[in-house]
C-alpha cells in the first residue's frame, strides 16, 4: 500500500516564506501583510496551473510561482522592490516542513510502506524542496507532473503513481491538504486524506475524502485505529 504525500501546502508551509521574510531586518513592507500577501500568492499559483491545464500549454512550475509573485506584489504596490521580490523567492525554494511531518514519516516507514511524493513541482524543485525541508531520506518516490506537462487535478498525473508501484487505485492511500487535490485523487480511485489543518468545511467538489484531519499526527491516528 503505497503512502503518497502531496507537497506544497501538506508537507510544506507555503505560508513559511513570506512569515519568515516579514521577521527579517528590510523586509518591514510585509509586516503587516504577509498573510494575505501569502494568501493571494499561492491562490494565483494554482489558478494559473490550472488554467495553463485547461489551455494544454505548459510553463513549469517554478516559472507560475514566479509570475504569480510578481502579481500579487503588483497588488500590494511592492513590485519595484526587487530585495522582496528575490528573498521571497529564495525561501519558497526551501519551504520549511510543518512540524510533525518529519515524526509522521519516521512513523510511516517503520510499517515498511513505501512512500512517494506526488507533486506539481518539476524535478528540480521539487528534490530542492522535499531535500531543504530535511525530509528526503523517507520518500523512494518523488513523482512530479513534469513528464506529462500539465498539472493536476488532471487524472493522467494520479496515474503516474500506478505506473511508479504497479499497483491499483484502491491501494493507493493519498495525503493532500489541497481539497481540489483530494476531489481528483479521490474521483481517480485513490483512498484520500484530507488534512485540513485550517479547520474549514468541504467544498461543493465532487466526492468525499474518506479520511478529515486536522494534522497528519491525526491522519496516522485515524487510519492506523
Amino acid at each position: 500500500m503505497p503512502f503518497v504525500f502531496d507537497a506544497y501546502g501538506t508537507l510544506l508551509d507555503v505560508e513559511s516564506a513570506a512569515r519568515e521574510a516579514a521577521q527579517e531586518p528590510g523586509m518591514e513592507a510585509l509586516s503587516g501583510i504577509w498573510p494575505v500577501l501569502a494568501a493571494g500568492w499561492r491562490e494565483r499559483q494554482l489558478r494559473y496551473s490550472w488554467l495553463c491545464s485547461m489551455m494544454q500549454r505548459y510553463d513549469d512550475f517554478w516559472e507560475i510561482t514566479k509570475r504569480a509573485l510578481e502579481a500579487t506584489l503588483e497588488d500590494h504596490n511592492l513590485s519595484h522592490d526587487k530585495k522582496i521580490k528575490a528573498r521571497l523567492l529564495a525561501l519558497y525554494s526551501a519551504l520549511s516542513a510543518y512540524d510533525e511531518v518529519p515524526e509522521v514519516l519516521a512513523t510511516l516507514s517503520t510499517r515498511s510502506a513505501s512512500m512517494a511524493v506526488l507533486s506539481n513541482a518539476a524535478p528540480a524543485m521539487l528534490k530542492t524542496a522535499i531535500s531543504a525541508a530535511g525530509i528526503d531520506n523517507w520518500f523512494d518516490a518523488l513523482i512530479s507532473v513534469d513528464s506529462l506537462k500539465t498539472y493536476k487535478p488532471t487524472p493522467a498525473v494520479y496515474q503516474l503513481v500506478l505506473d511508479k508501484y504497479g499497483c491499483t487505485a484502491g491501494d493507493v492511500v493519498f495525503f493532500s491538504s489541497n481539497n481540489w487535490d483530494v476531489s481528483g485523487a479521490g474521483a481517480f480511485g485513490f483512498k484520500t486524506v484530507w488534512v485540513n489543518r485550517a479547520g474549514v468545511t468541504w467544498d461543493k467538489l465532487p466526492g468525499q475524502p474518506d479520511h478529515i484531519a486536522g494534522s497528519l499526527h491525526e491522519a496516522y491516528r485515524l487510519l492506523m485505529a
